[in-house]
């Protein structure tokens, strides 16, 4: 049986006692660019260390945290100072760091801000050269890898907003040598089949990983597209070339997608609520025209010779209801004067007295004679009674005394 055999565990706590018994572990300066550097909500930063022979992880726990006094980024060139030692769970040695000190950009930093610069004073990122992003595409381009979590965030998505999108897939490499000429190849056979809209990028990773996207001839395949190009490059965070290039820029392919694909169910939605708005519309304007007709009815009603004429007829026979009445009133007024008149007339009527045994005596020529001078003895006079008259002649004439 063999002897001497050890278990993982006590193989890493010997490698790990080897590494804490070497001084010079203990307490080391090390050089190199930053690349995937992480900030865990812990407080803890996970990085790597890389130059152009190798890389080497390190993490600064959140308890050494005051030795960072700058937001370390990726591509920054940095001077670390700490242990190295092994994490026995893993079997792999890392630097652990207590103090880090910028120490310039970062090479790739460099470039990307070189190009950066060069590109935006050729005028490739102005706001006058993007083109609008189609409201309801109906085939999307997309160039990214055929496997890997992007194709796959974009197709889901995609079904479930819209599965009547036709998506056309360009598998080009995104990573690695060869790259920039895969994506340049993919934007411009895409761009020949005239789609709606292109979706140029990839999942996340490391700048290196990245770097593909923050070449000029990539960017310059974007610029020169005819068709809108929406650029999805890693996380939310990651900013490439690319970005600034694109018509518009999502922060994920997902987001991407759902930027590109337009969501089928809303849009249904929206249609039945402008249908509902419609014809709410419609019912209330063609009740107000049914009102303006009804209105418009009664006003022809009034305005008709049948109704014009019995308004005037009605009219006429009320003026002769009215004349009548005051007629009625004018002759009961006539007649109770003709009756007052009347009996004051038959007082002072001749006939009345007459009746009463009164006469009327006159001489031959028709004067009355009141007084007994007017006559003389022989002189004839006519008498009037009340029925009949009579001739006689004065005998004597008899004065009052």
């Amino acid at each position: 049986m063999t002897k001497n055999v050890y278990t993982v565990g006590q193989v890493n706590s010997y490698i790990r006692n080897m590494f804490a018994q070497d001084f010079m572990m203990s307490r080391i300066y090390v050089k190199g660019e930053v690349s995937n550097c992480k900030y865990h909500p812990s407080g803890h930063v996970y990085f790597t260390l890389k130059d152009e022979s190798g890389s080497l992880g390190a993490v600064m726990f959140a308890s050494n945290r005051k030795g960072l006094a700058f937001p370390m980024r990726n591509g920054d060139n940095v001077i670390v100072l700490g242990t190295v030692s092994v994490y026995e769970r893993d079997g792999r040695y890392q630097l652990y760091a207590k103090e880090i000190i910028l120490d310039g950009a970062g090479a790739l930093y460099r470039r990307f801000e070189a190009l950066k610069q060069e590109l935006e004073e050729m005028g490739m990122f102005a706001e006058e050269y993007k083109q609008p992003i189609p409201r309801y595409a109906g085939r999307v381009g997309i160039v990214t890898a055929s496997t890997g979590a992007a194709i796959r965030d974009i197709q889901n998505i995609a079904a479930r907003r819209n599965p009547y999108t036709q998506l056309i897939l360009y598998p080009a490499l995104v990573q690695g040598e060869g790259a920039a000429e895969s994506i340049v190849q993919g934007i411009r056979a895409l761009d020949a089949m005239g789609l709606d809209v292109l979706i140029v990028g990839r999942g996340g990773g490391s700048m290196e990983d990245l770097w593909v996207f923050n070449e000029e001839e990539v960017a310059r395949a974007i610029f020169d597209c005819e068709t809108p190009v929406i650029s999805a490059v890693g996380h939310e965070t990651d900013v490439t070339i690319a970005d600034f290039v694109a018509d518009l820029r999502a922060p994920t392919p997902s987001a991407a997608a759902e930027l590109a694909v337009f969501d089928l169910r809303k849009l249904l939605e929206d249609l039945k609520s402008l249908r509902m708005a419609l014809n709410r519309g419609i019912s209330d304007q063609l009740s107000d025209w049914q009102s303006r007709l009804k209105h418009q009815e009664e006003r022809l009603y009034l305005l008709r010779p049948e109704n014009l004429l019995n308004q005037r007829r009605s009219y006429c026979l009320d003026l002769e209801q009215r004349l009548t009445q005051q007629m009625e009133r004018k002759l009961l007024e006539v007649k109770h004067r003709l009756s007052l008149c009347a009996q004051g007339l038959e007082g002072a009527s001749p006939l009345k007295k007459l009746s009463q045994g009164y006469s009327v005596v006159t001489d031959i020529e028709g004067r009355s004679v009141v007084e007994a001078e007017q006559v003389r003895k022989g002189d004839p006079l006519r008498i009037q009674l009340f029925r009949g008259r009579l001739k006689a002649q004065v005998t004597e004439v008899l004065k009052d005394g």
